[in-house]
């Protein structure tokens, strides 16, 4: 049994907007030549990627326009609102999700930005991995959560150079399982309307380019209950102080649930819970 203690933890919820998504929206949006910046940029999300976007444009002075279900967290709908854009809502359950924001960005001229499909968003979200390997040096496992496969599709091209012993393994809920599902299929499979309380790993289905990716460089896609996140996300609070929300525990439960050995190291990939949420982990 490996101690919780042996375990490195890639502390992502500590980012700017407070997750991962930061890196490769800053990394996107800073390549829009100067003369298209004025039209905007346009994204869709369940709260990070939208919140990322969001502080990458404040920064770089580039409108936002952000697509967003109706019910997102509230913490990170704030990190939008504050960021300066202008968040439009949409029912979580509409079969294409992307469809309000590319039609906006075709009438407007503002760049789509995809939250895990775009090469440039997948390279930002790399630098994750590379970082943990410059800090940390060589791991025999990483487990990374998985949604519509951008973060680990960046991080397996890293490691894949930087640590090629290294075994990636990708973590997603066992009612948003499209990954895994897709992994024995050979093909991506769509999981109809995921719900879950990792909300932004809802996704009910990998990118084409993240797939491709994924399926040849990642080891194994592992699931892991409701109760499970939970469970991580109480322990990573009181053993060592982090807020991590449901999605960015999804890695750490799966470490608890595999028990492996060696060098681990888990990615905490975002801390975006609202406050009122966080006490129902400890009722529950």
């Amino acid at each position: 049994m490996v101690s919780y203690e042996s375990v490195l933890l890639k502390a992502e919820n500590r980012q700017r907007a407070g997750a991962f998504k930061f890196r490769g929206a800053f990394n996107r949006l800073s390549q829009i030549p100067e003369s298209e910046r004025s039209a905007g940029v346009a994204a869709v999300s369940s709260g990070n990627h939208g919140a990322a976007v969001a502080s990458a444009a404040e920064i770089l002075g580039i409108p936002a326009t952000i697509f967003t279900p109706k019910d997102v967290p509230k913490a990170k709908l704030d990190l939008m609102v504050d960021a300066g854009a202008d968040v439009q809502t949409f029912d979580r359950s509409i079969p294409d999700r992307e469809a309000p924001a590319r039609a906006f960005a075709e009438d407007s001229g503002a760049t789509f930005i995809h939250p895990f499909e775009d090469p440039e968003i997948m390279a930002g979200a790399g630098t994750t991995a590379l970082e943990l390997h410059r800090q940390v040096g060589k791991l025999d496992q990483l487990f990374v959560p998985m949604g519509g496969g951008g973060l680990m599709a960046g991080c397996a091209s890293a490691m894949s150079v930087l640590d090629t012993q290294c075994r990636l393994v990708g973590v997603e809920p066992e009612v948003a399982d499209d990954t895994r599902r897709s992994f024995n299929a050979g093909e991506p499979v769509t999981v109809e309307n995921p719900q879950t309380i990792a909300d932004g790993l809802a996704v009910p289905r990998p990118g084409d380019n993240t797939f491709a990716i994924n399926s040849r460089l990642v080891s194994e896609v592992m699931t892991v209950s409701e109760s499970e996140v939970l469970e991580a996300m109480a322990l990573l609070f009181t053993e060592t102080g982090e807020v991590v929300e449901p999605s960015g525990a999804v890695a750490v439960a799966g470490v608890l649930k595999a028990q492996p050995s060696g060098g681990v190291a888990a990615i905490l990939s975002g801390g975006n819970v609202d406050v009122d949420r966080f006490p129902q982990v400890f009722n529950r």
